[in-house]
């Protein structure tokens, strides 16, 4: 039997953080990670297909081939334009002045 691979799989909500760990075969991808990781059940209503993924903080595709000890991220969408928020903040803060 081939040796198995350990990888993580994350993702956070404003009140929750899930991280789960997975055993999967060598070659095995990201979108075969997560759906072995069974996310999509702790978490209903998540769209898997349209939010982007990253290991370590880089994105990555779905077809990317995993490594022993990866950690697969799954990102949700912003709430808020960085940008827009800085704006209003700047705004507000020289309004008191």
């Amino acid at each position: 039997m081939a040796e198995q691979l350990t990888v993580q799989v994350c993702y956070a909500t404003p009140a929750r953080e899930i991280l789960l760990e997975v055993q999967v075969a060598p070659g095995c991808t990201i979108e075969q990670a997560i759906a072995q990781s069974a996310l999509a059940v702790l978490v209903p209503g998540i769209d898997l297909a349209s939010l982007p993924v990253g290991i370590f903080a880089k994105k990555k595709p779905l077809d990317t081939p995993l490594r022993d000890g990866d950690r697969i991220e799954v990102y949700r969408a912003l709430v808020a334009d960085p940008k827009e928020s800085r704006r209003r903040r700047v705004e507000k803060k020289t309004a008191g002045r």
